[in-house]
Formats: structure tokens, sequence, C-alpha cells
């Protein structure tokens, strides 16, 4: 029997249009009508309905592409929203001159964009993960798997992961929970996790509030950055440390920096808000309204992570387009990610994908001439108002 998903990519590529906010979640079938899991109970938050799985049989991998392709999922506003350049009339620039290539793991790339760390394991994540492979190479951006605890669980899973041969010249970042090291996990497991997507780096993502609010959560988080020390001096590639949407404050990144993690990822609060899935996925309306916003934003967290010395920083979390890209890069950022605005187009195709990266790095370029920017370096200079 095909998955939600799988039937999401069927319809899509049979030219049927469909809603992934509203498909994805069962909602186009009626609320307590049979879904692909069969007669089953609906739980529900608010007005979100979520078709259950016996709890036995939940798939979370599968529940989380399911959400996080709802819009009730994500922010309501956009931190970025609060910043603006001053437009210059006279940019002296040619167009067609204007650079947005940069080095990113000693790779050079077109653009400094990572499509962050998003799915594997389940179903057809291994579709996605393809997609986004095989644009990230064509379009020269870096690309992340999502974490791949699942496939060092099950080996059955790791096709899922397997995104090498699609992008055999850019950045892969592998990735798996920090909290994993409290529980049995330790270099060598990083290291297996590395070796087997033949990555550049590992991400290594900070989580508490989304695994306190998970039904199924690792809650320890005690005596991790010793152990975070530990990786990063043994595993033989670089570190990432990554928020998942409540953004690293400057404290925080300061000690990750001395434990000998060099990059840092903000995924602030502004994109998906995985307190809210969680939320729903344990049918507690109350957590999401508390917690939906908590954390720092995205250009907060920026402008934090960019006064230490030594640190890459990745600017994450609420990414929608090009002129936030620009703004990211302007705040402090050496690249921009994002996710879920790639979550659609890679239910569908390579194709579809690199025309999102086109788009992207067409908005880049025009908000880089109207600020008179040539190159990334520039940018990076170029001041922001805050607006009122």
């Amino acid at each position: 029997m095909l998955t939600w998903l799988e039937k999401l990519v069927v319809m899509q590529r049979a030219g049927r249009s469909v809603d992934p906010s509203t498909a994805s979640l069962g909602l186009d079938r009626g609320i307590g009508k049979p879904t692909d899991y069969g007669p089953v109970p609906v739980c529900c938050i608010g007005a979100l309905s979520i078709p259950q799985r016996p709890s036995m049989e939940r798939d979370r991998k599968a529940e989380h592409i399911e959400l996080a392709s709802d819009r009730r999922m994500r922010a309501d506003t956009s931190a970025f929203d609060d910043y603006s350049f001053e437009h210059n009339a006279l940019p002296e620039l040619d167009f067609a001159a204007i650079d947005t290539s940069c080095t990113f793991l000693g790779k050079e790339l077109a653009a400094p964009i990572l499509i962050s760390c998003m799915t594997g394991g389940t179903g057809a994540a291994a579709e996605i993960n393809r997609n986004l492979a095989e644009a990230a190479e064509r379009c020269r951006v870096a690309v992340g798997v999502g974490s791949q605890r699942k496939a060092l669980e099950d080996p059955a899973t790791r096709s899922t992961f397997a995104v090498r041969e699609r992008a055999p010249s850019v950045p892969i970042l592998g990735n798996l929970g920090a909290v994993q090291l409290n529980y049995g996990y330790g270099v060598a497991e990083c290291r297996e996790a590395v070796e087997m997507i033949d990555a550049d780096a590992l991400v290594l993502h900070l989580n508490p509030l989304q695994e306190v609010l998970q039904p199924e959560g690792d809650r320890n988080f005690a005596g991790l950055l010793p152990k975070i020390a530990q990786v990063a001096a043994e595993l033989g590639v670089p570190v990432v440390a990554k928020e998942v949407g409540s953004g690293l404050s400057e404290s925080v990144g300061i000690k990750l920096v001395r434990a000998g993690v060099r990059i840092l990822d903000t995924a602030g609060v502004g994109g998906t808000s995985w307190a809210s899935i969680e939320a729903a996925r344990r049918e507690d309306a109350g957590f999401d309204a508390l917690f939906k916003g908590w954390g720092i934003s995205t250009p907060e967290s920026i402008v934090a992570l960019s006064h230490i010395p030594g640190a890459t920083v990745i600017g994450s979390g609420g990414v929608r387009h090009g002129v936030d890209i620009a703004k990211a890069i302007a705040m402090g950022a050496q690249l921009a990610g994002l996710a879920q605005p790639f979550l659609a187009p890679a239910l569908v195709s390579a194709d579809a994908v690199c025309e999102r990266i086109d788009r992207l790095i067409e908005e880049l370029k025009i908000a880089m001439l109207c600020v008179g920017a040539g190159d990334l370096g520039a940018l990076g200079t170029t001041a922001l108002q805050r607006v009122l």
C-alpha cells in the first residue's frame, strides 16, 4: 500500500492539482473517513486534524514530513521583515557581472545556499533526497540529509540517505541528534554516519524543545558539551552545530567553538516550528500555543554568532527567498539554509528543485544590484536598517 507521500507524488506526476498543506494531512478526504492507514481515529490540534496510526506502528519520520508540509506548522511572521536595505539608485554595477559564488567546506559553490537537512529513513524520502542532491549538484549548492539515526538502527533504510552518487562534487552534510551522545552513541557511530554517505561534515543538531515535546523524545541533555568536543576532535571531518527552530545564542555559540565546533547553524525562530509539529503529534494544542514562537529569531542569532571569532555561520530558520538570503549575508552569515521551500519541489523532480534554486539566486542578485554589492564580500558589509 502506498503511503500518503507516495500517493502525493503519483498525483502530482499525473498532473492533478494538489495542495500539500491539505492533501498531506488527509483533509481533502474529510475528517473521520478511512485514511491511507485504514479506519483509524483522528486526533485534533485546534483546526488541524491528523490521521493517526496505532501507536506501535507510527512512523515518526513520515509524520514529520506530513506535518512540515502544512503552513500552520510555520511561524506567523518573519523577523527578516523587521529589517530593510537602503536602495541604491546608482549601483555602478553590471547585473551580469554580479558574483554570488563562495567556498564552503573547501568546495566552490555558485551561491551561498544550503539545502538544509530534511528527511530520510521512510517511504518516499529516498526520492526526495535524490532530487535534492541531483539539483544541488547541477546548481552548485550544498545539501544535507535528515537525521541518520534511523539508518544506523535499521540498515534497510540506508538507501534513503544515499545521495553522494547524485552529488559527487558538492558539500554533503550528514546528520545526527547531539542528544544521542547520551544514549549510547559516540565517535564510532558519528563516523559511521559520515562514511555512510561520504559526507563532508556532520551536523549534530541541538533540539531540547523538540525532544521534550516529542511523544517518544530523548530528554537527557546533561553533559553533552564534552562529548561534542570529543566528536569534533576525533571525527576527521568538521562538525556543524545546528538548532532546529529555536536559535543559537552567542553564549552557546562560544561554548561550542571552544569545544572545537567551527560551523554554527542558527535555525532560529521564523521557519517550521518543531514545537508545533510535536504538539500536534501528541494532540496538545496548549503546548503549541505556548512554545510555537519560543527561542531566538534567526536575525538575532545570526548577528550574535557573527561576533564569535573563528565561527562560520549558516543563517537558517524562516529564510523564504533571495532577499532573505541577502539579509542573512549582510547580518554576518556565510551561507543561508532553507528546507521547507524545497520540500514541495522535491516531491516532483530534480528539475523542479533546480527551478527553485535558480529563482533564489536571481532574487539574491537583484537585491545585490539594488544595494550596490558586486559580490558576497561587499554584501556582507552592507548596512541594514531596522524597520520601526
